[in-house]
């Protein structure tokens, strides 16, 4: 059985993080990394790895969702909750897309309603209450590939080899201008289901396909 990750990143407030996540999942071999809601982000942190990782847009989390379940993916919230499993104890069964909550407010309601579990990572001294979202993200899954069998990278002396860059996947998310236009129809149309949250910033876009990589 094929064993795949991806990371689901939901509006997330500090756009500098997407690119030490994107690092993160490189490293841990996440297949694709998913941006719902706004798309723009900075890649400083990335060191390159926004290249060797495949990017994908939905407008919104119902949208999000059913690519998913096409994929046969469990959906999992790293989130501490009631119902929350120890991370470390491996409690993975399929192919599975982790969900990151905003760095301040963590997983929202709607998020949470259209996760199947909850993993949480045990923490054993007394000095914060939470992590960072991308050192969370990288805890989680490096555990996903132990569990997965992912084959470790080869390394040369004191790093990991990196593969050679791939073909440039463009400036832009994988749509195309007529679907961005038929997206925004529907996003109009049914802004009141409640799995739509969208910020300013990412409506004041002046490009129809938007900006997907910023840098500072």
């Amino acid at each position: 059985m094929v064993r795949e990750s991806y990371v689901v990143v939901h509006n997330i407030a500090k756009r500098h993080n997407v690119g030490t996540l994107a690092r993160s999942a490189t490293a841990f071999g996440v297949k694709e990394l998913i941006l719902v809601g706004r798309r723009d982000f900075n890649s400083f942190g990335s060191h390159g790895s926004t290249s060797h990782l495949p990017f994908r847009h939905f407008h919104s989390l119902s949208d999000a969702r059913d690519f998913l379940k096409e994929k046969d993916c469990d959906i999992c919230g790293v989130e501490i909750t009631d119902s929350a499993l120890p991370v470390n104890e491996l409690p993975f069964k399929r192919s599975t897309a982790f969900l990151l909550g905003n760095e301040g407010t963590g997983l929202s309601t709607k998020e949470c309603e259209m996760c199947d579990f909850f993993v949480y990572i045990p923490q054993y001294g007394c000095g914060t209450a939470s992590l960072n979202v991308t050192v969370a993200a990288s805890i989680v899954l490096h555990h996903f590939g132990v569990w997965a069998g992912f084959p470790e990278r080869s390394r040369d002396g004191h790093k990991f080899i990196v593969a050679e860059r791939p073909v440039k996947q463009g400036k832009y998310c994988t749509e195309t201008e007529e679907s961005i236009v038929h997206e925004r129809k529907s996003r109009r149309e049914n802004a009141s289901n409640g799995f739509f949250d969208e910020t300013r910033n990412a409506e004041s876009t002046s490009s129809p396909l938007g900006t997907l990589f910023t840098e500072e």
